[in-house]
């Protein structure tokens, strides 16, 4: 069981700030490694794997590690801007994925090609309608008076526990994208291990993360 961060011994501290470090690292590796894979406008369907990448990997993984105690870029300002940092990287994120589904749904029908066949697209289909969820619940803490008499604790709660299962959500279609043909065809061996341990570890971080916040805190309660 992991202890509160104030009572953690300064050795799993810094276990906490390397692993919050690489994700980081990942989140930002990910979709550099997809840019240069796909050469977005060499086709339409090109861009569809780095406007995901950016939303899953890049903007949504930096969304939540605002609020990391080891590794938040903005540790130094208050929570309010913390939040409004987090609202803003929540929505560029939305907006990518919404995008990269319409192309690579319109890049479908003009191949004649059948929509959500896989479960790469499955997956992919419902993350992007989970994230606009999350999104809109989101408004509840952003605007209290939205809530009506919702108590503020677990409504951050409920958001930061289901904001946890979208990013899980996402990063499996990540990884699902990664046994494609598309994928497999250009990528092999350690690379793709590679690739895939980037959604791994940015997943592991942000639950942990979640669970010493909330769940954790939850549970010392009773």
């Amino acid at each position: 069981m992991s202890l509160p961060a104030e009572g953690e011994p300064r050795l799993l501290r810094s276990l906490r700030a390397a692993a919050a470090a690489a994700a980081h690292a990942a989140s930002l590796g990910l979709p550099a490694g997809v840019a240069a894979l796909a050469r977005p406008g060499s086709s339409l369907f090109s861009w569809h794997p780095l406007l995901m990448a950016l939303a899953f990997s890049l903007l949504l993984t930096q969304a939540l590690l605002v609020f990391s105690p080891e590794a938040s870029p903005l540790r130094s300002l208050s929570r309010k801007a913390k939040v409004r940092a987090h609202w803003a990287l929540q929505v560029l994120a939305l907006l990518c994925a919404l995008l990269g589904l319409a192309l690579v749904a319109y890049h479908k029908e003009l191949q004649g090609k059948g929509h959500f066949h896989t479960w790469h697209g499955r997956a992919g289909l419902l993350a992007v309608l989970y994230a606009a969820g999350q999104s809109l619940g989101g408004l509840l803490l952003l605007y209290p008076k939205l809530a009506r008499g919702w108590p503020p604790g677990k409504l951050r709660l409920y958001h930061a526990t289901a904001g946890l299962v979208g990013y899980l959500l996402g990063c499996a279609s990540l990884v699902l994208g990664m046994c494609s043909l598309w994928f497999t065809a250009a990528v092999s061996g350690a690379a793709w291990y590679l690739a895939v341990l980037c959604p791994l570890l940015s997943s592991l971080v942000v639950m942990n993360q979640v669970s010493n916040a909330y769940l954790y805190r939850k549970r010392s309660q009773h």
